[in-house]
C-alpha cells in the first residue's frame, strides 16, 4: 500500500506468482503508451526467442502496477497456478522428461548448442536488419510534422505506434540472441575458474557502436580546435567550416531524434538539448583503444588443452554479438520512440491551441488507440487528460514494494535433463551479472563490480536522470547514478568515472565503461546516498568506492 497526499494506492500482484520491481528503464510514472507497448512486446519477443533457443521457460512478462514496472519469469508448466511447494524430485524428473513441451525444448536446446544460431543473427543484424531499421527511422523522420494536416498527422502517429510496437518486439527477440552466447561464455568461464570480471574483460572492444557517437564528437571538437575560438551555440559550430557543419548535421541526423534522458516518451530527445550537445562536443575526448587479445590469450592458457577449442569458439561467439547488444536499443526503440514523442507534442500543440488540451505535454496521457487519432471528437477531454497527468505524477512519487505476490519455489537443476539444466544455469549466471544488487546487510554498500585498471579520484556528481547529469556534470566529475542507458553516451564525454547503484557486469553502464575506457564501480547499492560534491576514490581493481571527504 502506497500513500501520497490524500491518495491511498494499493500495490496488488498483477497476476499469479512472484513479480519483481524493475526500475532500470521505467523508474515510475510510465505513460499509457509505454505501458501497453512494453507489456505486449516483452512477452511476445521473449516467448519467441526462448522457444527458439530451447530455454525451459515460457517468457518474461512485464506488467505495470500504478505506473511501476514489474517482471516475472513465466514457467513453462503451471504458470497460472503456481505451487506453494515443489512436488517430490522424482515427479519433477519424470515431468521434465516426458512432458511434450519439455521434450521439445530439450531437443531445441541441443540444436542451439550444436548450431549456435545467434552468431548468424548478429551477422544478419549488421548486413540487413540494422540498415533496414535506419532507413525506416529516417523515412519517419523526414516527415515535416509541422506542415501536415490533422488527418495526415493522425496517420503518421498510427504508423509510428505500429512501427514502435513491431520493433519493440524485435528488440526483445534480439536481446535473447545476444544474451545466449554471452551467457554461455560466462557460464563456461566460471566453470574454468575465471571471475566474472575476467570473462567480461575478454569482451572489451567488441562493441564499436558504443564508442562511435563519441568518436564523431571528437572529430567535431578537432575541427573546432583547429579553427580556434570557442563557439557558444550549435549554429556557431556550423560556421566553423563546411566540414564541421556536415559532421554536426550528420551526427544529429542519426542521433538527434533519439530519446536521451530516459526510455519513456516524456524523456527529451537530443535535438531538444542543444546546449548539452555543444558541451559534449567541447569536452569530447578520444576513447581508449581497447585490445583484449592479451587478456584472451592469458585466459586461454588457464584452460585445459582439451577445452581450448571450446574456449576459442565461445569467446568468438560472445564477441560477435556484443555490438548488436548495444546497438539494438537505440535503433529499435529509442529512435522511433523519440519520433513518436515529437509527433505527440505536435498534436498536443494543435489541440492546446484549439482549447481541447490544457498543455501539449498532456498528449502523453493518451492511450495507444487514442493517439492513433487524437483529433477525433471522441478523444478524452482537456479535463480528463489533466486529471490523468496529475494522477500519473502523484503515482510516480510512491515508494513501491520490490516484490509482489508469493514466492515461487524453483526446482533444483538436477531434476532437469542435462541440456536443459545447462541452459538454465547459463541464464542464471547472466541474470546475476545484469543486476548484482544484494539485500544482504553484510555487503559493503560501496562495493560492486569494477571495470578498468586505474584508480580515479574526483568530485561526486549525483544525478537521478541523464537530463540532470547533463545539467550538473563538470569535466572530470565522478558520475553517480542508479543505472545508465544509452542516453548517457553523451554525458560520458565529460565524466571521469562512473559509479552505479544498480546493475552488474552485463549492464549498459559496464559496457559503456569498458568500451570508453572509463573507470567504474557497478552495482554499489549504497552509492546513490553519496553526497553531491563529495571527494571520492573509485577503485575498479577492488570494486570499491572510498569517500575521501564530504
Amino acid at each position: 500500500m502506497g500513500k501520497t497526499g490524500a491518495m491511498t494506492t494499493e500495490f496488488a500482484p498483477p497476476g499469479p506468482g512472484r513479480w519483481e520491481l524493475d526500475r532500470s528503464h521505467f523508474p515510475g510514472g510510465a505513460t499509457p503508451i509505454s505501458q501497453e507497448l512494453m507489456e505486449s512486446a516483452m512477452e511476445s519477443g521473449m516467448r519467441r526467442v526462448m522457444a527458439e533457443l530451447g530455454v525451459p521457460a515460457d517468457c518474461v512478462q512485464a506488467r505495470f502496477v500504478n505506473g511501476f514496472m514489474y517482471t516475472r519469469l513465466r514457467p513453462l508448466v503451471g504458470a497460472d497456478r503456481p505451487s506453494k511447494r515443489l512436488p517430490p524430485k522424482i515427479v519433477l524428473k519424470v515431468v521434465s522428461r516426458l512432458h511434450p513441451e519439455f521434450r521439445r525444448r530439450a531437443k531445441q536446446a541441443a540444436e542451439t548448442e550444436r548450431l549456435r544460431p545467434s552468431t548468424a543473427i548478429a551477422a544478419k543484424w549488421a548486413t540487413t536488419i540494422r540498415p533496414e531499421l535506419v532507413a525506416q527511422n529516417l523515412a519517419f523522420q523526414s516527415v515535416d510534422i509541422g506542415s501536415v494536416s490533422d488527418q495526415e498527422l493522425s496517420a503518421h502517429l498510427a504508423a509510428l505506434i505500429e512501427h514502435l510496437r513491431a520493433n519493440a518486439e524485435l528488440h526483445f527477440w534480439l536481446h535473447g540472441h545476444d544474451l545466449g552466447p554471452i551467457a554461455r561464455f560466462l557460464h563456461s568461464g566460471l566453470g574454468w575458474g575465471f571471475t566474472a570480471t575476467e570473462v567480461f574483460s575478454a569482451l572489451g572492444g567488441a562493441s564499436p557502436s558504443t564508442s562511435e557517437p563519441i568518436r564523431r564528437l571528437v572529430r567535431l571538437r578537432a575541427l573546432i580546435d583547429s579553427a580556434g575560438g570557442r563557439p557558444t551555440s550549435l549554429d556557431q559550430v556550423r560556421t566553423v567550416s563546411r566540414e564541421a557543419a556536415t559532421e554536426l548535421d550528420g551526427y544529429l541526423r542519426t542521433h538527434g531524434s533519439l530519446l536521451t534522458t530516459g526510455y519513456d516518451v516524456t524523456a527529451l530527445t537530443l535535438n531538444e538539448m542543444p546546449g548539452a550537445v555543444l558541451q559534449s562536443i567541447l569536452h569530447a575526448r578520444e576513447p581508449d583503444t581497447i585490445d583484449s587479445s592479451a587478456v584472451i590469450t592469458e585466459l586461454r592458457l588457464r584452460v585445459a588443452a582439451s577445452d581450448q577449442s571450446r574456449f576459442d569458439a565461445e569467446v568468438a561467439d560472445a564477441r560477435a554479438v556484443m555490438d548488436m547488444r548495444d546497438d539494438n536499443g537505440p535503433l529499435t526503440f529509442e529512435w522511433p520512440a523519440g519520433l513518436l514523442r515529437m509527433a505527440l507534442l505536435e498534436a498536443g500543440r494543435r489541440l492546446t491551441r484549439a482549447g481541447r488540451m490544457a498543455e501539449p505535454e498532456h498528449a502523453f496521457e493518451l492511450s495507444a488507440s487514442e493517439a492513433n487519432n487524437p483529433f477525433a471528437k471522441t478523444s478524452p477531454s482537456a479535463a480528463e487528460l489533466s486529471a490523468r497527468a496529475q494522477r500519473r505524477t502523484q503515482l510516480s512519487l510512491l515508494d513501491p514494494p520490490v516484490t509482489l505476490g508469493p514466492e515461487e519455489p524453483q526446482p533444483p537443476l538436477d531434476v532437469l535433463p542435462p541440456v536443459l539444466a545447462n541452459a538454465v544455469a547459463m541464464v542464471q549466471a547472466a541474470l546475476t551479472q545484469l543486476d548484482m544488487n544484494s539485500t544482504d546487510a553484510r555487503v559493503d554498500p560501496l562495493t560492486g563490480a569494477g571495470v578498468g585498471q586505474a584508480v580515479y579520484r574526483g568530485r561526486v556528481c549525483r544525478a537521478a536522470t541523464a537530463e540532470e547529469a547533463l545539467d550538473l556534470l563538470e569535466p572530470g566529475d565522478v558520475l553517480v547514478v542508479r543505472a545508465t542507458s544509452p542516453a548517457f553516451n553523451v554525458v560520458l564525454t565529460v565524466a571521469g568515472a562512473i559509479v552505479t547503484a544498480d546493475g552488474g557486469l552485463m549492464s549498459h553502464a559496464a559496457v559503456l565503461a569498458r568500451e570508453l575506457g572509463i573507470p567504474a564501480v557497478i552495482g554499489a547499492r549504497g552509492s546513490f546516498s553519496l553526497p553531491h560534491g563529495a571527494e571520492v576514490e573509485v577503485d575498479p581493481i577492488l570494486g570499491v568506492v572510498r569517500v575521501l571527504s564530504a
